[in-house]
C-alpha cells in the first residue's frame, strides 16, 4: 500500500474514533474537515488561487498592516533563506495577500498553493497550518501527512497568527517548505522565528497605528526591553487602554486573573487595572532612567521591566503643548461644542472634522447615551452636504417596518399601503446625510439590500422594479463590536467593511476630563423661573462630588435626566444631594461620609483613607468604587498630594 493509501486510512480512522499519536490539535481538525466543511479525505483537492480582482478584496483591508509587515516578512525570508521556503502571509479567511519565494520554482509552488492568492481555508485545503492556525489562534506545525489532504503529504507548514490592536486576528503568516526531513521536530526553530516574527509585527503595527499615545513595552529582561520586548499596550491620555499586542493582552489576562481566550475587551479599561502605576508615573519608565530602575509590578504580583514611549511629538514640548489649541482651531464650531477640552474627545473630533466633507461611509461606536447621533448631526452640518439629515432607528422599528421605512414602496405594493405610495428615508437623504442608529440590529435579510444601495448608489421600492438613482453620505451607528457580529454570522463581512470606511469612536462619559463643562453647560441651557425672570440653577459642592463620582452607565443621556430632574426639585435655585435621588446612595458610599457631613470632613476621611492604602491610588479609587479620574480630581478640589509627589 501506497503512502497516499496509507494517509488516507489513517484519516477515516481517526474520525471514526481509532486511538492515533497525531497530535490532538490535528486529530480535531482532521474531524472539523469531515463534520463541518464536508471534505472527502479519498478526494484529493486542487489549489484554489484567486485572480487578481478577488485579490484585491482581500489585500484593500489590510493594506496598512501588509505596509507594516513587510519589512518582517523580508527578515523573516532571510532568516530561512537557501532552505527552500517560502514566506506567506494570509487574512483570517486563510487567503495569501503577501508573499516571498524562490522565482526560479514559481511554477511548482503555483502548483501546491504556495503563492499569491491561494486559498489556505481550512473550508477549502483541509489541514494545513494557515487553516488550523485560523482555528486555534495559536501558532502550529502542520508537517507532512499531518495534512488532511493527501495532495499536501509532501509539504511542511509553520503558522503563527497576528492579532490587532483590539485583539482580534487580523492574518497570518506561514513558511511552507514543499519537501522537508520526516521528523516534525525538524520544524522546531521554525516555530520560533514565526512566533518572533508575529511579535515584532504587532509590536510595529501598534507603534504605527497609535503615535499619539503612550505605548509601555515589557520584558523579562533588563538587558532586552529597550531593543526586543516580548509584550506592549498602547495607553491614551486618560490611562485607558486603546490596543495592545497579542502578548500584551495575555500579559493583562495574568495581571487580571482572567483567561485571555474568554477574557472580554480590554479597550477602555484602565491600565492601572492590571498594573501598579498611575498614568502620572509613566514618564519614569523612558530612557530618561536606566532599565534596573524600570520595573513594574503586575496586580498578580509578577514584575517585568518597562520601556515607556512617549506620545509622537515632532516639534518637541513645545509642539506637544500647543497641539490642543492647533486641533481646536481646525474643528468646526458644530464640533468643538461637542468637547470641552477632553483630550480623547478632542482628537476624535479633529478626525471628524476631516472627514466631514469626505465621500466615506462612518462608522460610530460608543456605548448607549454616548451621543452618536449628536455626533453624527454636527458631522453633517460641518460638511457641504445642502440636503437633509435623516435619521433612522433600525433597534425600534420591527423588521417589516425598517424594509418599507429605509426602500419606500410603490402604490399596492402590500395590503394596507398608501395609493400614492411612499418615498423611503434613504431616497429622502439624497444629497446629505442617512444616519442608521443602531446598524448592529438591522435584519441579515435587510444587509444585503443596503449593500447594494451601497454599491449601485440605486434604490428599488418594495414593489417596484426601476432603481431611482441617490447620491447621500451613510453614516451608521453602533453600541455593538460589529466585528464580533460577523464572526457569529449576524452581521455581513461585506457590509461591515462598506459601513466602517473609517471608525469614529466615542468615549464613556465616565472616563472623560470635561464632566464639569458638560455639567455646567446644561445647567446653563435652562433654570427655574422666579418673578417672571430666568434664574440660572447652581450646584452646591455635595451635589457636584456626587455627580462627578457617578459611574455614568447612561453616559451623557443619563446625565441630561439626572440634572433635568433636579432642576425641578431644586429649592432657591440650588441643587442639593436630596435632589439627587439616583446618585444619593451612591455618592455616600463612594465618599465613606453621611450626605449631611460631606462637605465639612470629607476631606479628613479621604486623607485617612489614602493613607491607609498607603497612598495607592487605584486601592484607594477601588475602596470607594469611583474611577481613578474622579479620585485624582477630588485630591486636586480639596488640596491633597502623595508624599512621594510634594516639593522638598
Amino acid at each position: 500500500m501506497n503512502e497516499t493509501s496509507l494517509h488516507i486510512r489513517e484519516v477515516v480512522d481517526v474520525i471514526g474514533g481509532a486511538p492515533s499519536m497525531r497530535d490532538s490539535l490535528v486529530r480535531d481538525s482532521w474531524r472539523r474537515c469531515v463534520d463541518q466543511h464536508g471534505l472527502d479525505p479519498t478526494r484529493r483537492q486542487r489549489a484554489h488561487v484567486l485572480p487578481d480582482s478577488r485579490l484585491r478584496e482581500h489585500r484593500d483591508p489590510l493594506e496598512s498592516l501588509i505596509r507594516t509587515a513587510r519589512f518582517g516578512l523580508e527578515s523573516l525570508y532571510r532568516q530561512v533563506a537557501g532552505q527552500d521556503y517560502v514566506v506567506l502571509l494570509s487574512d483570517k479567511r486563510g487567503i495569501s495577500v503577501d508573499y516571498i519565494g524562490d522565482r526560479g520554482r514559481e511554477g511548482a509552488l503555483h502548483r501546491a498553493g504556495l503563492t499569491l492568492g491561494s486559498d489556505w481555508s481550512e473550508s477549502h485545503a483541509g489541514t494545513c497550518a494557515v487553516g488550523a492556525c485560523i482555528a486555534s489562534g495559536e501558532p502550529v506545525v502542520i508537517h507532512r501527512s499531518d495534512h488532511f489532504d493527501a495532495t499536501h503529504i509532501p509539504l511542511t507548514c509553520t503558522a503563527a497568527p497576528i492579532y490587532d490592536a483590539r485583539g482580534e486576528l487580523a492574518a497570518v503568516v506561514d513558511i511552507s517548505a514543499l519537501h522537508s526531513p520526516p521528523d516534525k521536530i525538524s520544524q522546531a526553530l521554525a516555530l520560533q522565528l514565526v512566533r518572533a516574527s508575529t511579535l515584532r509585527i504587532e509590536l510595529a503595527h501598534l507603534m504605527a497605528s497609535f503615535r499619539s499615545e503612550w505605548i509601555l513595552r515589557f520584558s523579562r529582561s533588563q538587558e532586552f526591553v529597550d531593543v526586543d520586548p516580548e509584550a506592549a499596550i498602547a495607553i491614551d491620555a486618560s490611562g485607558r487602554v486603546v490596543g495592545t499586542t497579542h502578548a500584551g493582552r495575555k500579559l493583562m489576562a495574568r495581571a487580571l486573573g482572567l483567561d485571555w481566550r474568554s477574557m472580554p475587551s480590554l479597550l477602555g479599561r484602565s491600565f492601572s487595572e492590571a498594573f501598579d502605576v498611575e498614568l502620572d508615573e509613566l514618564p519614569r519608565f523612558t530612557r530618561a532612567l536606566p532599565t534596573c530602575d524600570r520595573s513594574i509590578r503586575l496586580r498578580n504580583g509578577e514584575r517585568l521591566y518597562a520601556h515607556a514611549a512617549e506620545p509622537h511629538s515632532s516639534s518637541g514640548g513645545q509642539a506637544q503643548r500647543s497641539a490642543a489649541p492647533a486641533a481646536s482651531r481646525a474643528i468646526p464650531a458644530t464640533l468643538q461644542g461637542l468637547s470641552g477640552g477632553d483630550e480623547q474627545m478632542d482628537r476624535m473630533l479633529v478626525m471628524a472634522a476631516r472627514l466631514a466633507d469626505q465621500p466615506i461611509a462612518l462608522l460610530l461606536q460608543g456605548e448607549t447615551g454616548c451621543g452618536k447621533e449628536v455626533l453624527a448631526r454636527a458631522i453633517h452640518d460641518s460638511g457641504k452636504h445642502s440636503g437633509p439629515f435623516v435619521a433612522i432607528n433600525c433597534a425600534a422599528l420591527p423588521e417589516t417596518l425598517i424594509e418599507s421605512e429605509l426602500f419606500g414602496y410603490v402604490p399596492g405594493a402590500f395590503t394596507g399601503a398608501r395609493a400614492r405610495g411612499r418615498k423611503g428615508l434613504i431616497e429622502e437623504a439624497h444629497g446629505g446625510t442617512l444616519f442608521l442608529d443602531e446598524i448592529g440590529d438591522m435584519p441579515l435579510s435587510l444587509q444585503a439590500r443596503l449593500l447594494r444601495v451601497l454599491a449601485e448608489r440605486e434604490v428599488v421600492p418594495l414593489g417596484g422594479s426601476r432603481p431611482i438613482p441617490v447620491n447621500l453620505r451613510i453614516i451608521s451607528a453602533t453600541h455593538r463590536e460589529l466585528a464580533d457580529h460577523v464572526r457569529s454570522g449576524a452581521f455581513r463581512e461585506d457590509l461591515f467593511y462598506r459601513l466602517s470606511g473609517a471608525v469614529l469612536r466615542i468615549p464613556a462619559l465616565r472616563s472623560r476630563r470635561d464632566l464639569g463643562w458638560l455639567l455646567d453647560r446644561l445647567l446653563q441651557s435652562g433654570g427655574r423661573k422666579s418673578n417672571g425672570a430666568l434664574r440660572p440653577v447652581r450646584v452646591s459642592r455635595a451635589a457636584r462630588e456626587a455627580l462627578e463620582a457617578h459611574h455614568w452607565p447612561g453616559n451623557i443621556r443619563e446625565l441630561v435626566n439626572v440634572v433635568e430632574l433636579a432642576r425641578v426639585l431644586c429649592n432657591d435655585g440650588v441643587i442639593e444631594l436630596d435632589d439627587l435621588p439616583a446618585l444619593r446612595a451612591q455618592a455616600s458610599e463612594s465618599t465613606g461620609v453621611d450626605a449631611q457631613t460631606q462637605a465639612g470632613d470629607g476631606a479628613s476621611k479621604l486623607a485617612a483613607l489614602l493613607r491607609e492604602c498607603h497612598w495607592n491610588i487605584s486601592e484607594a479609587a477601588r475602596r470607594l468604587g469611583v474611577d481613578r479620574t474622579t479620585l485624582h480630581r477630588r485630591m486636586r478640589r480639596i488640596g491633597l498630594v502623595a508624599p512621594n509627589r510634594r516639593p522638598h
